[in-house]
């Protein structure tokens, strides 16, 4: 039971993670290092972490305005 918890929990991250990738991209956005953390992976029972990464003042702008231009 807890091993398909486990699995259902990263399957649920790895959707996740498409989805948002496809929708940045849709925006001009790349986050090169978008996916799922490794030691959030490792544990016992993993509950994975979604890892946004590191990006460029640029693309954190090109983000920024985005996040703003949906809160309106």
């Amino acid at each position: 039971m807890k091993e398909r918890h486990s699995a259902l929990c990263v399957e649920e991250a790895e959707g996740v993670v498409k989805e948002l990738r496809e929708l940045l991209v849709k925006a001009g956005i790349a986050l090169p290092s978008l996916g799922l953390d490794p030691v959030s992976l490792a544990r016992e029972a993993p509950c994975p972490l979604v890892d946004l990464g590191r990006c460029s003042v640029e693309t954190a702008r090109r983000l920024a305005a985005v996040m703003a231009a949906a809160a309106r």
